[in-house]
């Protein structure tokens, strides 16, 4: 219960300092966070204290073994000045399948969820209302049990922050089907947002930065014939009027905006197939003219229209045109998650 949370309220605020007219992504951070511990097999000590560092011993298995995982989460504000979370419910559900694939104790829905309301609760004025904006919010699981020993650790610390941002991605995003590198593999932690996946992700992407691209279109392992991901989001093609994204697997994230997406798609009566999209079908489509849309999706960004993509060292642009899915899609979705529109899906949670 949230009357089991000790609260200790910083003395000095920051709210005072922040221009929330020009608000970066997740580099301003609110006044507090959420800190739980898991020791004697049990999580504990449930506490919101200020925003700080903290303190680790050096022989902390996170440092050594990399036992981390995390999730990503928004709050928003309605014309009411009403708090609300989108599903926040799955994001729970999937920090523990994280968690069982990592060999991290589960958190119980109770101290995630309480400690995550009373957080907001605090933080409530560090809530944006422009349009656009949001808190983000970040939990996440790390292993601070100290050794040498390549094993789970026996204690973890779970933590909440939240930071007031503007969008995820600004400007046109072009990116590079990648032929060599992969993100995940089959049987391995891809499914799983593990703080690992996205270290590995740095190096490929930095090369096709240099290369003048945004991001990288993740490929299968195997063969490299398939698409699977865009950056660190779930990818979306359009061929004609059929929008098609990759089933989920080992090696794809069972992502929450993917699935809103392909339930909103259902809904407007847009053809939608999930299945496995080689890259020559999307090659042949652009080269066509078939190939209308492609865009990523996930929390951070919502949706992300992909304007262009090189492969092989060929680059195509996508049309430019009104109405699209993507337009379409993401306004429906923040209209749900910010209270314009009814919600008959249970997503969006009032907190107050």
């Amino acid at each position: 219960m949230s009357s089991n949370i000790k609260i200790e309220l910083t003395e000095n605020s920051k709210i005072g300092t922040v221009d929330f007219n020009n608000l970066p992504f997740g580099s301003i951070l609110s006044d507090h966070m959420f800190v739980c511990d898991y020791k004697d097999g049990k999580w504990q000590n449930s506490t919101i204290q200020p925003y700080a560092p903290i303190q680790l011993d050096p022989s902390a298995k996170i440092f050594h073994y990399g036992q981390s995982i995390f999730e990503g989460m928004k709050a928003y504000k309605d014309a009411d000045k009403n708090t609300m979370l989108f599903r926040p419910l799955d994001n729970h559900k999937r920090l523990n399948k994280s968690a069982e694939r990592l060999v991290i104790p589960q958190v119980p829905e109770d101290i995630f969820m309480n400690g995550l309301k009373k957080l907001l609760e605090i933080d409530n004025a560090w809530i944006p209302t422009n349009e656009g904006s949001s808190l983000y919010i970040r939990p996440f699981i790390f292993a601070s049990g100290n050794g040498f020993h390549a094993s789970p650790a026996d204690e973890y610390k779970l933590i909440i922050c939240s930071a007031p941002s503007g969008a995820y991605f600004s400007g046109k995003v072009k990116v590079l089907i990648e032929e060599k590198y992969a993100r995940a593999a089959n049987g391995g932690v891809g499914f799983a947002k593990a703080g690992g996946n996205y270290a590995a992700q740095f190096y490929p992407t930095q090369l096709a930065i240099e290369k003048g691209y945004n991001q990288v279109i993740w490929t299968d392992d195997n063969t490299h014939e398939y698409i699977e991901e865009a950056g660190a989001m779930n990818i979306f093609v359009r061929i004609n009027d059929i929008l098609i994204t990759s089933p989920t697997s080992d090696r794809i994230l069972d992502g929450i905006t993917r699935k809103s997406i392909l339930q909103l798609a259902k809904d407007k009566n847009i053809d939608v197939e999930e299945r496995k999209i080689t890259v020559a079908e999307v090659v042949a489509a652009a080269k066509d003219g078939s190939l209308k849309e492609m865009f990523g999706a996930g929390t951070a960004a919502v949706i992300s229209p992909i304007a262009g993509f090189g492969f092989k060292g060929e680059d195509f642009d996508l049309p430019e045109f009104d109405n699209t899915f993507a337009s379409q899609l993401k306004k429906h979705i923040t209209d749900i998650q910010t209270n314009k529109v009814e919600d008959p899906y249970g997503w969006r949670m009032i907190l107050s």
